[in-house]
């Protein structure tokens, strides 16, 4: 006989069969802005206009998940990206796998690739989508019609239809395209195509399971809710630092990573020139030994958006030798996506170094 075990936050029994309703998560945008000059419709108006418009025209198999955090997603923090990780989360546990997330174009790849790395090893099922225009036509005021030129519409139909269709994973759908979330990376500031990405993704990609039993799904959400509560309390202080290099000498790159030494460990980004390559000096060399000393750690990645990095180049090779890590073939909110998870939820400096290299290496 099953034992029955229930989840302590929701009272819902964690062996139920999932539902294949999809959860609709509205967190704000482009897509739900209206009127002239723009400016975001309040989620108790807009909600219910677009549901209305989804039932109608797409499914009927959808409902809202009540969500708090609705804002241009250019305002989203780390405190935010963890919310929206415990509410599918406690979702998840009550039962359900299908979600649809609504967001601003700013950030949709850095939250998409956050949540790809906090679901990992789980069988959800996550598309994420925004609009470079809002769904509601603006000339045409109190009426609420859909601007048959905006590209909201067909994103939305796309993302309910990819979620409904429940491949475990966490997607990015855009522009009739769709590619695992931490492969994506905005490419154009306002063209309709604005993202791009790819679909030979490695880890995490490769960590979500087709089907996960009963047994396995319960003991994934309760190691899961047990960390909880310290991923919610780190992401209240969480930082990446970014440095972006400019032909600047590596002594002005060295004072610039020497002022995080004395900050809590915490992940560090360095944008470089080509295959990652960045300037040399000794006092840059020290500086590196002095952050991973401190518990920091250093990623290399690269300013070109695609090609990845590489340690051909002695131009770049000579960091690796001083405790800095690759980036591989990572996009930048990969990496910022990455190193943000390691730091909520991994406890010290070794560990997510060890699971740095654990998951890059499976790219």
């Amino acid at each position: 006989m099953t034992e029955n075990k229930t989840d302590s936050s929701t009272g819902h029994n964690l062996n139920q069969a999932t539902s294949n309703k999809v959860q609709l998560i509205y967190a704000g945008g482009t897509f739900g802005s209206y009127g002239k000059p723009l400016s975001a419709l309040p989620a108790t108006i807009f909600l219910p206009l677009l549901m209305d418009k989804v039932r109608q025209n797409l499914t009927s198999n959808i409902e809202v998940l009540e969500n708090s955090c609705v804002k241009d997603s250019s305002q989203l923090s780390p405190s935010d990206f963890s919310h929206f990780f415990q509410l599918i989360l406690n979702r998840y546990a009550q039962g359900y796998r299908h979600f649809l997330l609504i967001t601003g174009t700013d950030t949709l790849s850095y939250l998409g690739s956050f949540l790809a790395e906090a679901f990992a090893g789980s069988d959800v099922s996550l598309a994420l989508t925004a609009s470079m225009r809002p769904l509601f036509d603006a000339n045409d005021i109190h009426n609420y019609n859909i601007d048959p030129h905006s590209d909201a519409w067909g994103n939305l139909s796309d993302a309910i239809g990819l979620a409904a269709h429940g491949e475990s994973g966490v997607f990015v759908t855009f522009a009739g395209e769709s590619w695992p979330a931490q492969t994506v990376q905005k490419i154009h500031s306002h063209d309709l195509m604005a993202f791009t990405g790819h679909t030979r993704a490695g880890y995490p990609a490769n960590s979500y399971l087709k089907s996960l039993p009963t047994a396995r799904r319960r003991n994934w959400i309760e190691d899961t809710q047990a960390k909880l509560e310290v991923i919610t309390s780190q992401a209240k202080a969480a930082i990446i630092p970014t440095i972006y290099c400019v032909p600047n000498s590596g002594e002005w790159l060295s004072s610039q990573l020497t002022a995080l030494i004395e900050l809590p460990p915490t992940g560090i980004i360095l944008m470089g020139f080509g295959a990652g390559n960045i300037p040399f000096s000794e006092q840059l060399a020290q500086t590196l030994d002095k952050l991973y000393q401190h518990g920091h750690i250093v990623v290399c990645t690269t300013q070109c958006p695609y090609g990845g990095v590489s340690e051909a180049y002695a131009a770049g090779s000579w960091q690796y030798e001083h405790h800095v890590f690759s980036a591989g073939r990572l996009t930048v909110p990969a990496v910022y996506a990455r190193l943000l998870w390691l730091h909520l939820a991994f406890d010290t400096p070794a560990r997510r170094r060890q699971r740095w290299s654990y998951s890059v290496g499976k790219q």
